[in-house]
């Protein structure tokens, strides 16, 4: 959480966190997953699910221990692409955006004070863009001892850019600027540059991650692949 204390902690724990309990479930199947069970959603989006719990636990359990951590958070956004279906697992204001022939869509809704006066009808848009409250989160990672996860999959397919960025990005950024360079490069890093020259030339009064992730062609011949296995004798 920029401008908390110990954020830049709290978000390299909770990545290393995240990291450490994929690798794990990848060796091994039958680890147990951290906190209930969506029946809704698919094994893979339990797990990243779990990683981010873990994640929680890591960074609640810090920030417990050291008097100069005491109250540090982060936000999260994750993926976990299994097949053609794209989990996305969130808890904050950072989001995720999908790109697809020449659209960009957010695939998160930010958990924010100004969002939840927007969803009721209290404020505006424009007037929550403006709010001195836009920057109030109401679910961060590692502020309490348990944390809800939003959880929701999408299909994907080749030709699809996924942008998963924090608000460093999207305060000052409109979507279609950020459009604008997602659409006019090849080079991944590139396009995670210009983004985060974008986001400095807006004000630049915060930590801007991003990480951008193309699905071409190797995407779509797995798919094809598997596709073959299924139905070609």
């Amino acid at each position: 959480m920029g401008g908390g204390n110990a954020g830049e902690i709290a978000s390299a724990l909770a990545v290393e966190a995240i990291q450490k309990h994929l690798t794990e479930a990848a060796r091994n199947a039958d680890l147990p997953l951290i906190g209930p069970c969506d029946a809704m959603v698919s094994p893979q989006a339990n797990r990243l699910a779990s990683a981010i719990r873990a994640a929680n636990d890591v960074v609640h359990h810090e920030s417990w221990g050291r008097p100069d951590y005491a109250g540090m958070g982060t936000t999260v956004v994750a993926a976990l692409l299994h097949e053609d279906v794209l989990a996305i697992a969130h808890v904050g204001d950072s989001r995720l955006y999908l790109v697809r022939d020449g659209v960009i869509q957010a695939l998160t809704t930010d958990h924010s004070w100004v969002v939840e006066q927007v969803l009721k009808g209290l404020l505006t848009e424009e007037e929550a863009a403006r709010s001195p409250r836009r920057n109030i989160v109401t679910k961060a990672l590692g502020v309490a001892s348990s944390v809800d996860v939003e959880l929701t999959e999408i299909p994907v397919k080749s030709g699809d850019t996924l942008l998963l960025c924090s608000d460093g990005l999207t305060r000052g950024v409109h979507p279609n600027d950020m459009l604008g360079i997602l659409s006019g490069s090849e080079d991944l890093f590139t396009m995670s540059n210009q983004l985060i020259a974008m986001a400095n030339e807006a004000g630049g009064d915060d930590n801007t991650t991003v990480v951008v992730v193309a699905l071409r062609d190797e995407f779509q011949l797995s798919l094809w692949e598997r596709l073959k296995k299924r139905f070609v004798a």
